[in-house]
């Protein structure tokens, strides 16, 4: 068994614990292992690793893509209670791209083989549904992200990351540097900069090292709609 109390945290990651047969529990409990990552470890990098399902208990992570020339594109981000099968995309054979995940805050939670979260989807219809219907989410965020990039005014989708981040941050501070934001965007920095100071000449926020500060949210979220 588990070196901690795993059953509540199976229960609460898996909907489908109690369709499983003993085996299948006993399977999940003798192979889920706790881990923690450092801010900007990196957890998957592309066809080099499949550490397995991750279930995120507490931190932020991101998934990205990487193009030839380095600049990258984030597809989603995940906070603590969810679930990230991207880590394990080996075993996806939807999958034919590369595909990158690294914490973006020190981050901890449990970590199920690939090898073995595979087994019990191929012996256990419940748990292949659950997995079918999670990537129709990630897909989702995907298609969202996408769809931003390709037909969204970028000062709107800058106003709507700011907006979003917003709820997050402290005394109205977002802390994160341009060339963190341009990843978050899908755009580069020098963009994401002029963009941030029209933003500040507008009196939407007020900009210092590392840090944007949000001034006027009204007109933040006006911009956003």
């Amino acid at each position: 068994m588990g070196s901690f109390d795993s059953i509540p945290v199976l229960k609460q990651f898996f909907p489908f614990w109690e369709r499983l047969s003993p085996e299948q529990q006993q399977l999940l409990l003798q192979n889920t292992f706790p881990v923690t990552y450092e801010k900007e470890e990196q957890l998957h990098r592309g066809a080099l690793d499949c550490i397995g399902v991750l279930l995120l208990k507490s931190g932020r992570i991101r998934s990205y893509l990487l193009s030839e020339d380095g600049r990258d594109i984030t597809l989603y981000r995940l906070a603590g209670g969810d679930l990230c099968l991207l880590t394990a995309s080996c075993i996806l054979k939807e999958i034919t791209f590369d595909v990158f995940v690294e914490a973006e805050t020190k981050s901890e939670g449990y970590l199920i083989p690939a090898p073995v979260f595979s087994r019990l989807t191929q012996e256990n219809i419940y748990a292949q549904a659950f997995e079918y219907q999670l990537l129709t989410i990630r897909f989702s965020d995907v298609m969202w992200a996408m769809q931003q990039i390709l037909f969204m005014s970028f000062d709107k989708r800058l106003a709507t990351f700011l907006a979003g981040e917003l709820s997050k941050a402290e005394n109205g501070i977002i802390r994160m540097t341009h060339e963190q934001i341009a990843k978050y965007t899908g755009s580069a920095r020098e963009v994401v900069t002029r963009m941030l100071k029209y933003f500040a000449n507008e009196g939407i926020v007020s900009l210092s090292r590392g840090a944007v500060q949000i001034i006027n949210p009204e007109k933040l979220y006006r911009l956003a709609k």
